[in-house]
């Protein structure tokens, strides 16, 4: 069901580029069809970051590829992931560096204690955006 709010973003639509509007509709999705976020084609990403061959970039688009919705993982299993099973403080380096935040999912990326660790947005957010995910998946599994 659609909201009857209006979103300013989404107004005047027609103007905005095919990357933008892709962003718009994968943010749209996450927050209110998490389900669509697999389906949607993921919006193309030009920050430098990202283009450059570098461990931060490994981590990154390892962490949007193989860390799915709901789940969580450490900096540690992340860094296996990446290829560098001893890199787990540059995983927190390259969370840190994250350009795009919620779209690549640095909030999934926890301590291996189990605490949430550090957010650029806060830990506030990343404890309510964990949250959201893991009750939206719980919605999706009944």
């Amino acid at each position: 069901t659609e909201s009857s709010a209006t979103c300013e973003v989404c107004e005047g639509a027609e103007e905005m580029t095919e990357p933008l509007k892709q962003c718009t509709a994968w943010l749209h999705a996450y927050f209110c069809e998490p389900a669509r976020t697999t389906s949607l084609p993921v919006p193309a990403f030009h920050h430098p970051l990202l283009q450059r061959d570098s461990f931060t970039r490994q981590v990154l688009w390892t962490l949007l590829r193989d860390v799915k919705f709901g789940e969580a993982v450490s900096y540690k299993q992340l860094a296996d992931l990446a290829g560098n099973s001893r890199a787990a403080r540059a995983v927190g380096g390259a969370m840190r560096s994250n350009p795009i935040p919620i779209i690549i999912p640095c909030h999934r990326v926890i301590c291996s204690s189990g605490q949430t660790g550090n957010y650029g947005g806060g830990n506030l957010m990343k404890e309510w955006l964990l949250s959201h995910e893991k009750l939206q998946k719980e919605k999706l599994a009944y």
